[in-house]
C-alpha cells in the first residue's frame, strides 16, 4: 500500500460538488474544507443531521485505510447553502475528497470536474446511497457533467441521461481514476423503454370465482383510475379482487418510472438489482400504522405509504379499523394528489397521486345484507360501526361494491372466469382514449377531472339529467358525489367505445354508490 503524505502550509481551502435531498428533489450543495494551522480538530458546520456529523470518523479512517496521512491540523468543513438542513451518509465521499485536495494529495482542479456522492466504509469502500436519482437530475439541472458514486447505485443511476456516471468501488480507485492513473469509463446510459417487465402476477382475475358484479366494477376503476371501496362479509373474496387489480393497470410510463423510483429510492426502498421500478406499487399498510407512516414524516421527514403507492395503488384492508383520524388525513391528498409534511425548520411536499382501494365488513359481525349467513347485529350497532365513516370520506370514493360470500356451486366450479390479460386489453384501450381526450392537460384519466373539464367532457342528454336529478334530491348526495357519478359514467362510456354518456352509463355508475343508498338514509 502506497503512502502519500502532504504537510500543509499555511491555510489550505478545497471546494467540492455534491448534493442534499429535498424532498424527492435534489439540490447542490458546495462542501468547503479548510485545513490550517493550529490545534488538531475536525468540525463541520452547515446544519447537517446526526449522520453528517458522524461522518468525521469514517472518513478519518477511510482516509488513512486508503494509503493516505493526513497532518495534524485543524480542519473545517461547511456545507453550504449553511442555512437548510442536510441529512444523509452521502457526505462522506465529498468530504473525503475535499481533505484529499486541500492538501495536494489530489489534484483539485482535476476534482473539481466532478461532483461526489457517497458513503465510506472505515477500509474506503462505498456504500449504497439513497435517492442517488434526485442527486443526478439536480446535476443535470445544475450544468454539471460528470458524477461519481458508489457503484451498488450504478443499477440505478444508468436511467438519467445527459450527466456521465462514474461508479467506483473504493476512495482509491475514485482517486486513481481522477490522478489519471487508472481511468475508467462512464456507465452505459439505458433506457427504461428497455427494461423487460414483469407481466406475470401471482393473483388473476381468472382465479376469482363469481363476484361477477364486483369484477365489472373493478375494470371500471382501473379504467378511469377511480377510487373503490369493496363491502361484504369476511371470506367473500374482497381481498382476493384487490390484489388481482395490479394485473390489469396499464403499464407504466417511463417518467411514471423514474418518479416512483425517486421516492422508494429516498425511502431506501429501490429495488438494488433492477434499479428502476417498472411495475406499480401495491401497498397494504396494517389497520394499526400511524399517521406519520401513512403520510409520512418522521424525524427525516421521510415519505410515507401513500406516497410510496404513488402511480400505483393503496389497498387498504380492514377499513373501519383504522383509526377514524387516521382516514380523515387521507381526504387532502385524494382531492390534491400531493402531501405536505411540516416540520420545524422546512414543508416538504411528496407526490401522492394513488389509487385508493378499500375493503370493509358491513357490520361488526360481518353478515349484514348477506344472502348466505344471518346478521346477528341490531340497528344501533351497525350505525355506530358505520359511523366510523364519515361522509366527507366516503364522498372521495367513487365506487361502493357490495361483495356478497360465495357459493359452493361457484367455488366447485371447474370453469376458469376471464383472465386478467383480457381486462387490461380492454382496460389500455380505454387509458388511451382518455390519453387522447385530455391531451396537453395535467391529467390522463378520468377520475382526476376538473370541473371545467366535467362541463366539456361529461355532458349528458335531458334523459340522463332527469335520472341524476331524481338521484341526487332523493338521496341528498353533495356535490362531490355527483361529480363522481359523472367520472364513472364516463369512464363506463369509454369502455364501451361510446363518444357521449348515455341513460345506461349514468344508471350503472349510480348503482355503484351502494353506501349512499343503504346506509346513509
Amino acid at each position: 500500500m502506497r503512502l502519500v503524505l502532504c504537510v500543509a502550509k499555511g491555510n489550505m481551502l478545497s471546494i467540492i460538488k455534491s448534493f442534499a435531498l429535498n424532498g424527492i428533489d435534489g439540490y447542490e450543495v458546495k462542501v468547503e474544507v479548510d485545513i490550517h494551522s493550529g490545534l488538531p480538530g475536525f468540525e463541520i458546520t452547515g446544519l447537517g443531521d446526526k449522520a453528517v456529523k458522524e461522518s468525521k470518523e469514517r472518513v478519518k479512517s477511510a482516509v488513512k485505510n486508503s494509503g493516505y496521512l493526513l497532518a495534524p491540523k485543524d480542519v473545517t468543513v461547511n456545507l453550504s447553502p449553511a442555512d437548510i438542513k442536510k441529512e444523509g451518509s452521502h457526505f462522506d465521499l465529498p468530504i473525503a475528497m475535499g481533505l484529499l485536495c486541500a492538501t495536494g494529495q489530489v489534484l483539485a482542479k482535476l476534482a473539481k470536474e466532478y461532483a461526489f456522492a457517497g458513503e465510506l466504509s472505515l477500509d474506503g469502500t462505498l456504500s449504497r446511497v439513497k435517492g442517488i436519482l434526485s442527486m443526478l437530475t439536480a446535476a443535470r439541472n445544475a450544468g454539471i457533467k460528470k458524477v461519481i458514486c458508489p457503484k451498488s447505485n450504478a443499477p440505478e443511476a444508468c436511467y438519467i441521461d445527459g450527466v456521465e456516471v462514474y461508479a467506483f468501488e473504493n476512495l482509491r480507485d475514485i482517486c486513481d481514476h481522477i490522478s489519471g492513473e487508472k481511468t475508467i469509463c462512464p456507465i452505459e446510459h439505458k433506457e427504461i423503454s428497455t427494461i423487460s417487465k414483469n407481466t406475470s402476477y401471482d393473483e388473476d382475475f381468472k382465479f376469482v370465482k363469481g363476484q361477477t358484479f364486483a369484477k365489472r366494477a373493478l375494470e371500471i376503476a382501473a379504467a378511469g383510475g377511480h377510487n373503490i371501496l369493496l363491502i361484504g362479509p369476511p371470506g367473500g373474496g374482497k381481498t382476493m379482487l384487490a390484489k388481482c387489480i395490479p394485473s390489469i393497470l396499464p403499464e407504466m410510463t417511463a417518467r411514471e418510472c423514474l418518479e416512483t423510483t425517486k421516492i422508494h429510492s429516498i425511502s431506501n426502498k429501490a429495488d438494488e438489482f433492477k434499479g428502476i421500478i417498472t411495475n406499480r406499487p401495491f401497498r397494504t399498510p396494517h389497520h394499526t400504522s400511524s399517521r406519520i407512516a401513512l403520510v409520512g414524516g418522521g424525524t427525516a421527514a421521510l415519505p410515507g405509504e401513500i406516497s410510496l403507492a404513488h402511480n400505483g395503488v393503496l389497498f387498504l384492508d380492514e377499513f373501519l379499523e383504522y383509526a377514524r383520524g387516521t382516514l380523515e388525513i387521507l381526504r387532502q391528498p385524494l382531492e390534491s394528489k400531493t402531501v405536505a409534511v411540516a416540520r420545524a425548520m422546512r414543508t416538504i411536499t411528496y407526490p401522492a397521486d394513488f389509487m385508493l382501494v378499500a375493503s370493509m365488513n358491513p357490520c361488526p359481525c360481518g353478515h349484514y345484507g348477506s344472502k348466505v349467513n344471518e346478521c346477528k347485529c341490531n340497528p344501533g350497532m351497525i350505525q355506530k360501526y358505520m359511523g366510523r365513516l364519515s361522509g366527507p370520506m366516503l364522498d372521495r370514493i367513487d365506487l361502493h361494491i357490495e361483495v356478497d360470500a360465495v357459493t359452493y356451486d361457484e367455488l366447485s366450479d371447474s370453469n376458469e372466469s376471464e383472465n386478467s390479460a383480457s381486462i387490461k386489453k380492454r382496460v389500455n384501450a380505454t387509458r388511451v382514449v382518455q390519453q387522447k381526450r385530455f391531451e396537453g392537460e395535467e391529467y390522463l384519466c378520468n377520475a382526476s377531472m376538473s370541473h371545467s373539464s366535467l362541463k366539456k367532457y361529461c355532458t349528458l342528454d335531458e334523459k340522463s339529467e332527469e335520472l341524476l336529478r331524481r338521484v341526487f334530491e332523493k338521496l341528498g348526495l353533495s356535490a362531490r358525489a355527483y361529480s363522481r357519478i359523472l367520472k364513472v359514467a364516463r369512464t363506463i362510456a369509454d369502455l364501451a367505445g361510446m363518444e357521449n354518456i348515455e341513460f345506461s352509463h349514468v344508471a350503472e355508475a349510480i348503482s355503484y354508490r351502494s353506501l349512499d343508498r343503504a346506509y346513509w338514509k
